[in-house]
């Protein structure tokens, strides 16, 4: 869904090589890894090298691509699901493999999500091939490698560890990738249904958030578990008339109108809220964030009323997003002819909606309001999927801490709330406690995800292999 991944932390997702799907030989730098290492690396090459953007229906390839190696590492065909899905108009799948408890589960199953489809890279815009797996200069490069083939990766390498290492979880664990994410989440939705109904997970964990946040000299400093996510809406207003002949001009015009009315959006600022996780957030970031910016955000977290926080946090295009509502126009069409009066204009505007705002009709009626003009009208332009917060409970927490500590010792782990949107939202609107906990390590600076030249370190995506590894054992051993 062009979920935005400009988070308040920019935590990493993570991610990893990129991909020509064939038998080219490794690199020197691969052929020294471990076994289990270069069998991390090989995957993650073959599933960046499908083209898994809209337009191109390569999901279908992948999804068998991936059941091939399941069963070759021991997992039953009856417990891999491939299911076919219509995504406005296009083809794709969803995949869902079991790993089955022995006997009678100890606890309620655990499901693992991800999304295998990517934004679409054009080669010509990109420095590298974008569906070629390139190590470069310490990094690996290519369309996905952040978002969200890395989580794929990751979990699906860590599916077939565990199994031919010959271990046996105490309670089932559930693989669920979508097909869609990044355009109309249709697997996605379907998916989260079949999940509530049938499986009734006790956990849901996702891979395409949450991570490693390092400074920009690549020293770790907090690991975010994104609990809460902004609700995503999209508007079109529009303003029409009869128009006429430009040159007898007339008062209202289509195109003035509608400037008038996105000026008014732009000068106004929603509400400031807050929740348990934004505190909880700022109060751990506000540790490790020096001067006044960290200051405002330990006070905010003990006090939000506090003026003076709010306004230096307001302040910061690093934090203002995380404390309200944001609507900012994206798109504009207008007029018919240059010598004609425009007889309509459209502008197209994008709101990220705090959770507990009321959703995206008390948001239009703020905006209707703040316009007051009656002659721009309204369309609401997506389907909005209202989301609460998720709890970071105390088995999820220990969980992580077995992930992150095996790495990186006593390191602060925090929840946060992502500013975009994720398969989670899907879950935790069907009641199920979801949370995005990514084996990733990133710096700011790092952070392509949708953009070109999309990257992880090397370095970061070999030392993030045993994340997902421990969780699991400690999960369900």
């Amino acid at each position: 869904m062009g979920i935005d991944m400009k988070m308040m932390i920019k935590l990493a997702l993570a991610t990893s090589m990129m991909a020509m799907a064939g038998t080219t030989a490794l690199p020197a730098q691969a052929q020294e890894r471990t076994a289990h290492e270069q069998a991390a690396r090989e995957l993650y090459r073959n599933i960046v090298g499908f083209r898994t953007a809209r337009g191109h229906k390569q999901v279908p390839a992948m999804v068998a691509y991936l059941k091939g190696e399941f069963v070759k590492a021991g997992f039953p065909e009856a417990d891999i699901a491939i299911t076919d899905y219509d995504s406005d108009g296009e083809a794709t799948q969803g995949l869902m493999v079991t790993y089955r408890a022995k006997g009678k589960p100890k606890a309620g199953p655990i499901v693992l999500l991800g999304h295998m489809d990517v934004v679409e890279a054009l080669p010509e815009d990109w420095e590298r091939p974008p569906f070629t797996l390139t190590e470069e200069d310490g990094y690996f490069f290519g369309r996905g490698t952040l978002d969200n083939k890395y989580g794929i990766a990751s979990l699906s390498h860590n599916f077939i560890r565990l199994k031919k290492e010959g271990w046996t979880p105490s309670r089932d664990l559930i693989l669920v990738f979508s097909g869609d994410e990044e355009t109309g989440m249709i697997s996605t939705r379907a998916q989260a249904k079949q999940v509530a109904e049938t499986i009734k997970p006790a956990l849901v964990l996702n891979s395409d958030a949450g991570g490693i946040r390092l400074t920009e000299d690549f020293k770790p400093i907090m690991f975010g578990v994104q609990a809460a996510e902004k609700t995503f809406a999209t508007f079109e207003l529009t303003v029409t008339n009869p128009g006429g002949h430009s040159s007898r001009p007339r008062p209202d015009n289509a195109i003035y109108e509608l400037a008038s009315a996105l000026k008014a959006i732009e000068a106004y600022r929603f509400p400031v809220r807050d929740n348990a996780i934004t505190r909880g957030s700022f109060a751990e970031l506000g540790k490790i964030t020096p001067g006044p910016l960290g200051e405002a955000m330990l006070t905010f977290a003990r006090n939000p009323a506090d003026e003076a926080a709010r306004a230096t946090l307001l302040a910061s295009p690093a934090t203002s997003n995380m404390l309200s509502t944001t609507c900012v126009a994206t798109m504009l069409k207008g007029g018919h002819a240059e010598n004609a009066l425009p007889q309509s204009a459209t502008a197209t505007v994008n709101c990220r909606i705090f959770p507990g705002e009321g959703g995206a009709a008390a948001t239009e009626a703020t905006l209707k309001k703040v316009i007051g003009n009656d002659k721009v009208t309204f369309k609401l332009a997506t389907d909005v999927v209202e989301s609460p917060a998720s709890s970071l409970n105390a088995e999820v927490l220990g969980a992580v801490k077995a992930g992150v500590h095996a790495r990186f010792p006593d390191m602060v782990i925090a929840p946060y709330m992502e500013s975009g949107g994720t398969d989670g939202m899907h879950y935790r609107a069907l009641g199920l406690n979801t949370v995005a906990i990514s084996g990733a390590a990133m710096r700011d600076a790092d952070m392509f995800a949708h953009g070109l030249n999309e990257r992880i370190r090397v370095e970061d995506f070999y030392a993030g292999l045993d994340h997902w590894y421990l969780i699991l054992k400690h999960l369900a051993n």
